[in-house]
This record gives C-alpha cells, sequence and structure tokens, in this order.
C-alpha cells in the first residue's frame, strides 16, 4: 500500500474515533450533571437529610432561647421551730418560811445542834395542808429519805428539778405521771428527821441542771 493511501485510511478511521470520544465526553458530561442536579433538589426538598462530614454524629438538645436547663430543687423550706413558753412557776403551799437558803453560809439546826448549809427553804403549814407542784412537769421519783422523809421529785423544761420533802406518807403522784402547776402531790407532814424541831413543815429545794438554786430564783419566774 502506498504511503498516501495508509494516510488516507487512517485519517478517515480517526475520525470516527474522534466523533466516538466526543459522544462519550457528551454522555458521561450529562451523567454527571443529572446525578448532581438530582442531589441539589434533594437537599432542597430535605435540608435535614444533609450532614457535614466534619460535624460529630451527637444530636443536639433543643433550648429555649435566654434559658437554662435547672432542676427541680429538692430542699424543704425551713420551717420555724416553735420556742416553749417560759416556765410558770407558784409557791407549793402557803405558810411562812422558817428556814432560808444557805449554801453559801452555815445556819444553825435546832435538831442536830450544829452548824450546816441548808439547800432549800422550810415553809411551815399545818398538817395535812395540801402540797402543790410548782410547775408543770413529770414526776420523776417518789421514796421515803432517812433523813428528810417523805420525798417527791418533780423534773421540768429548762433543766429544773424541784424536790418536795417531809411530805405525808400519802402522796397523791407516782413517778412517771405529768403534773400541772398548782397539781396536789401530796400533803404537809413531819418526817423529816432532821428537822424534826420545825414542826409540820415543807423542806422545799430547787436544782438547774443538777445544781442547787435558790428556791426564790424560781418562784420569781412565775412573777
Amino acid at each position: 500500500m502506498s504511503k498516501n493511501k495508509f494516510f488516507g485510511s487512517m485519517s478517515g478511521k480517526g475520525y470516527y474515533i474522534a466523533l466516538i470520544l466526543c459522544a462519550a465526553a457528551i454522555g458521561i458530561s450529562g451523567y454527571l450533571y443529572y446525578r448532581n442536579a438530582n442531589q441539589e433538589e434533594s437537599m432542597s426538598k430535605d435540608p435535614s437529610s444533609y450532614q457535614n462530614p466534619q460535624e460529630g454524629t451527637v444530636p443536639a438538645v433543643a433550648t429555649r432561647p435566654g434559658t437554662e436547663a435547672t432542676e427541680p430543687s429538692t430542699t424543704n423550706p425551713t420551717q420555724p421551730t416553735e420556742k416553749p413558753e417560759p416556765l410558770k412557776t407558784g409557791a407549793p403551799v402557803s405558810g411562812e418560811t422558817i428556814t432560808d437558803y444557805a449554801m453559801d453560809c452555815l445556819v444553825y439546826n435546832d435538831t442536830t445542834r450544829d452548824w450546816r448549809v441548808h439547800n432549800g427553804i422550810d415553809i411551815a403549814a399545818e398538817a395535812g395542808t395540801p402540797v402543790l407542784a410548782a410547775a408543770a412537769g413529770s414526776v420523776y421519783t417518789v421514796y421515803e429519805d432517812e433523813t428528810m422523809g417523805m420525798t417527791v421529785v418533780i423534773r421540768h423544761q429548762d433543766g429544773y428539778t424541784t424536790k418536795y420533802a417531809s411530805l405525808d406518807q400519802e402522796v397523791k403522784v407516782q413517778p412517771g405521771d405529768e403534773v400541772e402547776l398548782g397539781q396536789e402531790i401530796g400533803c404537809v407532814g413531819q418526817t423529816a428527821l432532821l428537822e424534826s424541831s420545825l414542826g409540820h413543815h415543807v423542806h422545799f429545794s430547787v436544782s438547774l441542771d443538777g445544781a442547787s438554786i435558790d428556791p426564790q430564783e424560781f418562784l420569781d419566774l412565775g412573777k
């Protein structure tokens, strides 16, 4: 074959090859354009379907603007504490005080014929005169003391304790009883051997948190 015929033949075939390549390029371009157009249309209809690959997959919590999430308070409101009423007091029996309170000095005891301290007051009254609770409280104990005779002990609020000695044997209360101010707990007697020379009387003593105090200070609380 001559050189001219060979190139003529190749140039004819090249035309068709170029035509095929152009058609293929046009088809690929059309396909890519169609696919991108479909993706953009899908995103425009449902923007939430698009996810940026650089963003995390943890969903955000929706909140209202200007507010913060708070937990309900479980703290109970403070309730005001009720204070007990001031202790009301009254004399255990009406009568003359024949021996005063004396813990910082010595007083003469006619029965024992010596000088000694005196932790209460002695109130003279007729035999059988009712002896009253000097304040509301609870009967702590009832017993017969070897030297002070029949005795009743009552505990009160604020740390006060009252003791009634030289009572008649027939007492009106027993341990554990709740008594009110002025309630009868016994009667005047003469059972205190240590004070037998005084006749019928009540030996009345008071302590505060276990320490002896002047009974008159306790009685003054009721004034």
